[in-house]
């Protein structure tokens, strides 16, 4: 039986992207069963829009209350989960797949599935900025053993990590290990994520031939020496998830490192005292800041 695929894609005051992806899904090559959309509280017409469509694979769910974007996919894995998805394929919504990304992502999960005896816990494509660049923010993080697959002739490499643009979860993965943390809101929920599904399983898979786009303003990874006003407030969240994740989940060790890390970093971008300080003050935050995943129940996938 093939698996069924459930795409779910969440949004938040972007609708003209939102259209590009939602025809960017009509034209896969192998299209995804359902198409899950979660609308975080979107007040640009999003609602309106996405209630005039006619679509027996849409599935909409729509939020009272903008829950991030770790609210929105714990959200969307659970609905696609009630509907009996077998694989999870998650995207923000400005994340533009080919038209054989999906196709692509499922064969090379399949292909690597037989090559690892541990199984294959999630897979993800390779995100491009424009046509032929790299999307910074959007790199897998490689595992020690990256070429394993690679040198057996297969499009992928072995990754520790990667983000919710165009990453594919199986049901398997989602009953073990539960729903994104809720509580992250928004950065560093993703890593998290793949992190917690690569425990006691092995790392997951990048597919090089699956490709996508995240459509961004600029191709600059999140980097603690280049923070501003702007974007102080992403930041911060990220500071306290991620000093958290190394805290609660990995070791003291990794916190201080973390901690450390931070600092230095915004040292050497001369950051402005205020900006340390709210910093600082959420890499704190996280000793007491340990959420715990909601958990699915493990029941069959609907014939």
């Amino acid at each position: 039986m093939s698996q069924r695929v459930a795409a779910v894609v969440v949004t938040f005051n972007r609708l003209e992207k939102l259209k590009t992806v939602l025809a960017r899904l009509d034209a896969q090559t192998t299209p995804p069963e359902w198409i899950v959309i979660v609308d975080n509280a979107s007040s640009d017409g999003t609602d309106a829009y996405l209630s005039g469509l006619n679509d027996s694979h849409l599935e909409i769910v729509r939020l009272e209350t903008n829950t991030g974007g770790a609210g929105g996919f714990a959200t969307g894995i659970k609905h696609a989960y009630d509907l009996g998805a077998d694989l999870f394929w998650l995207m923000d919504d400005d994340c533009y797949p080919e038209a054989s990304a999906l196709e692509a992502l499922v064969a090379g999960h399949a292909e690597a599935m037989t090559a690892m005896p541990g199984g294959v816990p999630f897979a993800c494509s390779l995100v491009h900025f424009g046509d032929d660049e790299l999307a910074e923010m959007n790199i897998a993080a490689p595992d020690w053993k990256w070429a394993r697959l690679w040198v057996t002739g297969q499009r992928a490499i072995l990754v520790q990590t990667c983000s919710f643009v165009s990453a594919l979860y199986t049901r398997q993965t989602v009953e073990r290990i539960g729903l994104p943390l809720r509580e992250y809101f928004i950065w560093f929920d993703d890593a998290a994520y793949a992190r917690m599904a690569s425990v006691g399983v092995g790392p997951g898979v990048c597919v090089l031939d699956s490709k996508v786009v995240h459509d961004t303003p600029d191709n600059i990874a999140g980097d603690f020496s280049r923070i501003d006003e702007r974007s102080l407030w992403k930041f911060a969240y990220g500071a306290r998830n991620e000093a958290s994740f190394h805290l609660h989940h990995e070791s003291l060790i990794s916190y201080l490192r973390f901690f450390a890390r931070v600092e230095i970093l915004m040292h050497r971008g001369r950051l402005p005292w205020r900006i340390r300080r709210h910093i600082t003050g959420r890499l704190l935050a996280a000793i007491a800041f340990n959420p715990r995943a909601e958990m699915v129940g493990k029941t069959p996938a609907k014939d």
